[in-house]
């Protein structure tokens, strides 16, 4: 299957120099949505993976099925402030701006095996 196909591309957005690739139509179409987990189980069983790391927003659509598919456990990773409890930050920067995320503090442990899917 050709993904590509299943991609949008918008160059110069959100602001100019950025090449902004839009998964709308992929998930919208339900075979190449499941060729893609498929294929990223396949990954994820290759590498013994028991926690699946979601970032918001695009990693909550592929990691939720990814982690339910092979049985993995799910840490969502979320903006400041939106996570009860303890929680541990990260602060990164992008081409477009810079952010902190955050996850539940002792969510992964020494030992787990973890795949970041964004």
């Amino acid at each position: 299957m050709d993904l590509k196909e299943n991609i949008g591309i918008y160059e110069d957005f959100p602001k100019e120099g950025i090449s902004f690739k839009d998964i709308n139509s992929l998930i919208l179409n339900p075979k190449a949505f499941q060729h893609v987990i498929d294929e990223m189980a396949k990954v994820a069983k290759a590498l013994d993976a028991n926690i699946i790391v979601i970032p918001e927003a695009r990693g909550y659509i592929f990691g939720t099925p990814l982690a339910y598919l092979i049985g993995a456990g799910l840490v969502p990773v979320r903006k400041p402030g939106k996570l009860p409890g303890e929680v541990s930050s990260e602060a990164y920067d992008l081409e477009y701006g810079s952010n902190i995320n955050e996850k539940k503090k002792n969510a992964i442990k020494p030992g787990d095996r973890v795949i970041i899917v964004d």
